[in-house]
């Protein structure tokens, strides 16, 4: 792969004639992603979508809007950063300034959506999803034959294995209307990077070792814009290179944040926190030299010395910046490291994978889930959110299975049908033009599967509680 194929300016759609505006609209190709982005309505959802905490009502507690400005915040850092050293260790003679600029501009974007496909109810919605099509799915009929004798393997898997990265792939390139059903139209260097397992899902293999086989990528449906974007990109069955910088980012926002989190609604202690870190990084670390733990306990010195009313509040949230700069830091090195493997297609893992930081971001992980994602609040509202989820596609996806063909709907099938906005079902209808029956069933799944996903948490909720009649 080469810098200059890989930040391809190509959209699948082009909008007037070539070169049209340029004189009069000096923006970068990447910059007018960014506009597009932040105008959308897609984007500003993500402010009522959960990161960890559903349903909070504390103006304190992270959003999947402020979770991904951190990222994209994070993600232009290291570009920045990466670019530097590849500039000043010549590693690629045709690595300059401009290339800097623009992989500075994709990675800022690329935070903005990387999580803007996920289903309300943060990462368990994507679970719930998941688990309902893996009961239900084998059990419908569609004209008197079982779902699993209509769709073909892929279709399946791609609902036994829904995903919110292909998701989000789906909602830039098509569900948002801009001006065609081209959705967004970004650049192919943009969606590439989003991109962060090119693989469908009957290749998921998360034994393998190679983490871009842990997910699906991109549904069936997507199949065809993906091998324009890895051709075009000319990184077709691989990661685009700064995705591992897009993950490295999501990584080191999510897992300070979630502790952050987590301690300001009391499901972990600094006392607590100080003791984990100990626990688990004194024996990675040279004796005495438990740079996570040495940081935290000196910000606590320092509150104490400034008489900081809430000194273990003030250390936590200073440690978190400083941990933040250390990741940055040591990702970069990862790549930086790791360079030719990555820019040949054929590294593995992620890249704290070898670095100092690598015990210490896998520690942020485990104190994270154990301290509050099996939290007593957070395992009730993730029941709660599992009924809503369920009960929606309970309801909507019957509704559906006779839509758009001779089969006449019943009184509340066709209701059901109303209910879902007229966006989705015009999509469905442009996309499934000319299709076969098989495929047009599949494209009436994945449209409750993109109404559900789009929701907002209160949206999902509110929705549930009016159709089960609760004032």
């Amino acid at each position: 792969m080469n810098w200059k194929q890989i930040l391809s300016e190509r959209r699948k759609g082009e909008y007037g004639k070539p070169g049209a505006g340029k004189k009069s609209d000096l923006r970068s190709e990447f910059e007018k992603d960014y506009h597009r982005i932040i105008g959308s309505a897609s984007f500003r959802r993500m402010q009522d979508k959960t990161q960890v905490f559903p349903l909070d009502k504390s103006d304190f507690i992270r959003t999947r809007l402020t979770h991904s400005l951190e990222v994209s915040s994070l993600a232009k850092s290291l570009g920045q950063n990466v670019a530097e050293s590849i500039i000043q260790k010549e590693l690629d003679t045709d690595f300059n300034l401009q290339t800097k600029a623009e992989i500075c501009d994709i990675l800022q974007c690329a935070g903005l959506i990387h999580d803007i496909g996920n289903p309300p109810f943060g990462h368990f919605g994507e679970e719930a999803i998941r688990d309902w099509f893996q009961k239900n799915l084998p059990s419908l009929e569609f004209q008197g034959e079982k779902l699993t004798k209509v769709l073909d393997t892929r279709m399946q898997e791609d609902f036994y294995h829904f995903e919110g990265n292909a998701q989000a792939l789906r909602l830039v390139s098509k569900l948002h209307f801009l001006v065609n059903e081209n959705g967004m139209n970004l650049t192919y260097a943009l969606l590439s990077t989003i991109i962060k397992y090119p693989v469908p899902s009957t290749d998921i293999n998360k034994k393998s070792g190679d983490i871009k086989e842990k997910k699906m990528g991109y549904f069936y449906a997507e199949q065809e814009l993906y091998e324009q974007i890895g051709n075009s990109c000319g990184c077709t069955g691989n990661r685009h290179p700064l995705t591992y910088l897009l993950e490295a980012a999501d990584d080191i926002a999510y897992r300070t944040a979630d502790i952050e989190d987590a301690f300001k609604k009391g499901c972990i202690s600094y006392d607590m926190l100080v003791k984990e870190l100990h626990q688990q990084l004194d024996p990675v670390y040279p004796e005495g030299d438990n740079y996570p733990a040495g940081v935290l306990e000196r910000q606590y010195q320092k509150a104490l010395e400034r008489k900081d009313k809430e000194p273990k509040l003030y250390a936590v949230q200073n440690w978190m910046v400083r941990m933040q700069s250390y990741l940055i830091y040591s990702a970069g090195d990862g790549f930086i490291d790791n360079y030719k493997e990555i820019m040949e297609g054929t590294y593995k893992h992620d890249i704290f994978y070898g670095t100092a930081a690598e015990a210490f971001v896998k520690t942020l992980g485990d104190i994270a889930y154990r301290y509050a994602f099996t939290s007593v609040p957070i395992l009730k509202l993730e029941v709660a959110a599992h009924r809503i989820i369920t009960y929606l596609l309970d309801t909507f996806v019957p509704a559906f299975l006779n839509y758009d063909t001779e089969n006449s709907l019943g009184m509340m099938e066709q209701k059901m049908v109303d209910l879902i906005s007229h966006n989705y079902k015009q999509i469905y209808h442009y996309y499934s033009k000319d299709r076969t029956e098989q495929e047009k069933l599949y494209l009436r799944l994945l449209l409750v599967t993109d109404y559900v996903s789009g929701m907002t948490d209160s949206f999902a909720k509110n929705m549930y509680q009016e159709l089960n009649g609760i004032i």
